[in-house]
């Protein structure tokens, strides 16, 4: 099931010190789609990493999309930004034509993570700590 806007708004929880993930959540058109959108750095929000954990989330593992009370993490979550984004935009449109398929998102995923992981590596940054 897609995701929709809420009242509420969008949350994303991500990793701020990764190149990578910041350019990824800014450039995804959410705030023109789906209206109010606060992104949280999980590196300056260890509150947030403990509450994620103590659900089964591993924030190394994946970031997460909260909508009013629907939290989506890793593929899932990636999936979830693609359904509520904007359909302007180069950037968009190759989202879109990518993460639609829930599916696609699984089998992509792991590529994505690899690569943020070898990303922190390569620029001495280590993972969020958990």
């Amino acid at each position: 099931m897609a995701p929709t806007s809420t009242p509420e708004g969008i949350r994303i929880l991500y990793d701020g010190e990764c190149p990578a993930c910041s350019a990824y959540v800014r450039l995804v058109r959410l705030r023109e789609a789906a209206g109010k959108v606060e992104l949280v750095d999980l590196r300056t929000a260890p509150d947030e990493v403990a509450k994620l954990k103590a659900k089964g989330l591993d924030v190394n593992e994946g970031f997460v999309v909260e909508v009013g009370e629907k939290q989506f993490h890793g593929a899932d979550a990636v999936h979830a930004m693609t359904m509520l984004s904007s359909p302007s935009g180069l950037i968009n449109r190759i989202n879109f034509a990518i993460f639609r398929s829930p599916t696609a998102a699984r089998l992509l995923y792991p590529a994505l993570k690899a690569g943020r992981n070898a990303l922190l590596a390569v620029l001495g940054r280590s993972k969020i700590a958990v």
